[in-house]
């Protein structure tokens, strides 16, 4: 009977171990489709990947400074880098590089790209649960006026706030063919217009923190000083204007960090 025992316990351990080889691989797996989905990104539209770049640095201040739990912020990370996949597709290119106003009709068809970025990112659900939810609701908006299902306040996942507001501080803060970047402080401004209505007011409310916005300005000036006064220049990596933020994999037993008291009661 003992002898049994101890060749079922051998087994069982065997079996164990061979689950937890297997799950590691898969996660690698996911892994490096993300990563590689990223060089896509940067392969096929250099400025989007360099935009998506600095919206996850800007977004990652937030995630620090609130003090979200590992889970939480790596949902933001991704979130942020792949908040736009959906817009290489084939239907928007053109229309995305589009220098001239765009039709109603154009408008249109570039508001699906958050539905396209979450079909694309639907395969690696299994992995990362909430990151195809980050990216569809990343054109939300706090009145419930966004698209594309016109979620309101606190319904809209909370990586997707965060990432709502490090997109709007680098759209208006970046060059673009067709005009000139603001400063910072306007970016500033222009989102705090659109407290309570276009963005988490507690989340605005620790943007205007003055330790908090010196690091999204001293992130602006880092990425200013990369291409100075040039507009569609690309670096030596091909990646246009793009701070130093690459993926990378990490297990989901990594341990958590400490939880923000009144942004983690929030969420």
């Amino acid at each position: 009977m003992r002898r049994l025992t101890f060749v079922a316990g051998v087994a069982g351990g065997a079996w164990l171990l061979h689950e937890h080889r297997t799950k590691r691989r898969a996660e690698r797996f996911a892994a490096a489709a993300l990563e590689s989905l990223l060089k896509a990104i940067d392969a096929n539209d250099p400025q989007t990947g360099a935009h998506v770049r600095r919206v996850a640095r800007y977004a990652l201040i937030l995630a620090d400074v609130i003090g979200v739990d590992q889970e939480t912020r790596r949902t933001i990370e991704l979130g942020a880098l792949f908040h736009d996949v959906g817009k290489i597709h084939e239907a928007l290119f053109d229309i995305v590089h589009e220098q001239r106003k765009l039709t109603p009709e154009e408008r249109h068809k570039i508001a699906t790209h958050p539905v396209r970025g979450a079909q694309v990112l639907a395969p690696i659900a299994h992995f990362h649960e909430e990151l195809a939810e980050a990216v569809l609701a990343h054109h939300e908006r706090w009145d419930g006026t966004g698209y594309p299902r016109g979620l309101r306040g606190v319904a809209i996942p909370f990586a997707a706030r965060v990432i709502t507001i490090a997109d709007t501080f680098d759209a208006v803060t970046h060059h673009r063919r067709y005009r000139d970047g603001r400063t910072a402080i306007e970016a500033l401004n222009i989102i705090l217009r659109g407290r309570g209505t276009q963005f988490d007011p507690d989340l605005v409310d620790l943007l205007l923190l003055p330790p908090v916005f010196e690091q999204f300005a001293h992130a602006h000036r880092e990425a200013s000083r990369r291409q100075p006064g040039l507009r569609n220049r690309r670096d030596g990596q091909g990646i246009e204007n793009g701070p130093n933020v690459s993926f990378r994999w990490r297990s989901r037993s990594d341990p958590p960090a400490a939880v923000g008291e009144k942004m983690a009661a929030a969420r």
